[in-house]
């Protein structure tokens, strides 16, 4: 009997260390239902919020999660960095990442605001419909990002190392081109900054792109057709908007290499609800990969972006 006893609570405690957790880390007050249902849905028993916590912070809280299981046992416990400020999830991200000692670590996924994920969708998709209509991708391109937000400045460094002649427009006079463009070297990237706050700037931008990118706030008209008319060397536009109305004019949410014709304007475009369909699929599947990969998993755009290729690869 006392044998007996003893392999049930050898059991039970087992069962109890097999318990998948995500230690859910934002600088805000709270976490993001999105980001909980998503983290759940994809294989996670229990979601732990930190909240308020900034990049000193980090380091603690990632030693007492690797030290209070044994070496190796990575795929079981992830750290997740939300909120909404790109520059402290980067500093997170690489807090995280040094507070590693040895064997003992875990998996870390940043995706603040989902702008990782989002910006990785959308240029992923970019990439793969200009190869499927031109045979090559960004590479060697004009492309032209409007927005300085957080999917903004990730797409621009996502392009820009892809090869892309990338010019990052800001739309407004509050947008810290500092901030943005030292965003961008942390990556290794080069962008130009440029301004698009008047329709007589966003032509000139508009005359050269080969590619658009509007990753501008929803529900702001930031291109119309009166703009597009100069874009005589646009091949594809990409919005991110899904609220209405869309950030560029007669580019509808599900589109996906849909054709847009006026004038004497003919380009190929992708809507919101097409890139936020890969952006789940993406986040869902990053989630997933802590706790299947055979090593510890370090997701940051640059990956999100990898991650979500090989997503449209698989169709």
């Amino acid at each position: 009997m006392v044998y007996i006893e003893y392999l049930k609570s050898n059991n039970a405690q087992e069962t109890r260390m097999n318990k998948r957790i995500l230690y859910f880390l934002t600088p805000g007050t709270h976490i993001s239902a999105f980001d909980v249902t998503i983290a759940a849905d994809a294989g996670f028993d229990l979601v732990i919020p930190f909240t308020e916590i900034r990049p000193d912070g980090v380091a603690n809280i990632v030693q007492d999660a690797i030290f209070s299981r044994p070496p190796k046992r990575f795929n079981d416990t992830g750290i997740f960095i939300g909120g909404r400020d790109v520059h402290l999830a980067t500093d997170m991200f690489q807090k995280a990442k040094n507070a590693m000692v040895g064997d003992f670590q875990v998996g870390v996924f940043a995706d603040p605001n989902g702008a990782y994920t989002t910006s990785a969708s959308v240029v992923a998709l970019v990439e793969q419909t200009l190869k499927k209509q031109t045979g090559s991708g960004v590479n060697g391109r004009n492309v032209a990002v409007f927005g300085t937000g957080p999917v903004g400045l990730c797409a621009a460094a996502l392009v820009s190392k892809l090869g892309a002649s990338t010019k990052l427009c800001h739309l407004t006079a509050d947008d810290d081109q500092r901030v943005a463009i030292g965003f961008c070297e942390r990556y290794k990237t080069k962008v130009e900054w440029v301004s698009a706050e008047t329709s007589e700037e966003k032509i000139d931008v508009l005359k050269d792109a080969e590619v658009v990118i509007c990753a501008a706030r929803a529900g702001i008209r930031i291109l119309n057709r009166a703009e597009l008319e100069h874009a005589k060397n646009l091949i594809l536009a990409a919005d991110t908007n899904a609220v209405p109305p869309s950030g560029i004019a007669d580019i509808g949410p599900h589109f996906l290499n849909e054709e847009v014709s006026f004038s004497s304007v003919n380009f190929r475009a992708i809507g919101a609800l097409a890139i936020g369909n890969l952006k789940y699929k993406t986040q869902f599947g990053l989630y997933e990969q802590i706790h299947k990969a055979k090593q510890p998993a370090l997701f940051d755009f640059p990956e999100a972006y990898e991650f979500a290729l090989s997503v449209l690869h698989k169709k």
